[in-house]
């Protein structure tokens, strides 16, 4: 292990002993399971499952998922007792273990640009796969040929680059897609969930995607208390401090964590984790 993550992490687990109830945000597709263009298929590795639920048992950890699905689909795929706290739509929702459910409603304007674009892609979808969302519409080009992928984000952009202008609204991009929608993102997620939880606290962020880059830097601002990693087969340019190469290195961190809560912050070194490429 690279002897800066190594350092990082031993400080991070090691503030566990003194400080309030540890809090781990995870994203969900490409972080905790891979992806599948077929995205009721999308299982969580091998072992991932077991080891949130370890640390559900263990009941020291706050677990939130923030993922840019709609919140309900997650509990079926990764099924634990209770089911998760969930921040669906990149954090315009957010799904209680309970069942309760928050929905950010977006401007009329905002909503109503939404809809007339809706209507427009039941019309021509543009070659792309069409995902319609409560606060979003989003166009999808994985699995396609370079040439035809570029050619649907060239008319995707051409068509929701004008609306993002419209009070409300904004373009989330991610890999391999493109998002018109309203309501937080996922940095705003993070920053609700510390609103309300000890100032002490420790606080990781897992991601892989180019929408989780604003949850990344919302716990850099946390200083030594904040952790983030990038969980991806191969690193790509990123404001996370570690790189963890899934699936094995995402569960020796989970397995690092559950040690870490469960001898209240003695320090156990990783292995294989790395920080990013400069």
């Amino acid at each position: 292990m690279i002897p800066e993550a190594s350092a990082k992490l031993e400080q991070f687990f090691s503030a566990f002993a003194a400080a309030a109830p540890p809090l781990l945000l995870l994203d969900y597709d490409g972080t905790l399971a891979p992806f599948r263009i077929d995205r009721f298929q999308a299982r969580p590795f091998a072992g991932v499952r077991e080891l949130l639920a370890d640390l559900q048992r263990q009941g020291r950890t706050r677990i939130a998922i923030i993922t840019g699905r709609p919140a309900a689909e997650i509990a079926p795929l990764l099924p634990l007792d209770p089911p998760l706290e969930v921040w669906g739509l990149h954090g315009a929702e957010r799904l209680f273990p309970d069942g309760r459910r928050e929905l950010e409603q977006p401007p009329p304007a905002a909503s109503q640009a939404l809809d007339d674009l809706r209507a427009t892609l039941r019309q021509d979808s543009l070659g792309g796969l069409v995902e319609d969302k409560a606060n979003g519409v989003v166009m999808h080009w994985r699995g396609l040929s370079r040439q035809q992928a570029d050619r649907v984000e060239q008319r995707t952009r051409q068509l929701f680059e004008p609306l993002a202008r419209i009070p409300g609204l904004s373009l989330l991009e991610f890999d391999p897609g493109l998002e018109l929608r309203a309501g937080r993102n996922k940095g705003g997620a993070v920053e609700a969930i510390l609103a309300e939880s000890p100032a002490d606290a420790p606080v990781a962020f897992l991601g892989d995607d180019l929408s989780d880059e604003a949850a990344f830097r919302v716990v850099q601002r946390l200083g030594p208390r904040g952790l983030t990693a990038l969980v991806r087969r191969q690193w790509r340019k990123t404001a996370a401090e570690l790189w963890l190469q899934p699936p094995a290195e995402l569960k020796t961190f989970l397995t690092n964590w559950l040690k870490a809560v469960t001898s209240n912050g003695a320090p156990h070194p990783a292995t294989q984790l790395q920080l990013p490429i400069s």
